[in-house]
């Protein structure tokens, strides 16, 4: 009746990884590269709010890791 795509993928490479994460009792931050772009994002959240933005380097452009690193 209710469609699992748990299996959908398997087998496939992860798109986003983990660098960073600090986690409090209701809240945390954590950094995550988008492995296909190199954008990578802060996701901070806390309670039941949260939101995710791009890290920016000090002249406000994206920080972003070539795919060779």
């Amino acid at each position: 009746m209710f469609n699992n795509d748990s299996d959908k993928n398997k087998g496939s490479k992860k798109r986003f990884e983990e660098i960073l994460s600090e986690n409090g009792v209701a809240n945390g931050n954590r950094i995550i590269i988008d492995k296909e772009t190199g954008v990578h994002y802060l996701f901070s959240w806390g309670g039941y709010a949260g939101g995710i933005t791009p890290l920016l380097d000090k002249d406000g452009k994206p920080i972003i890791k070539p795919n060779n690193e």
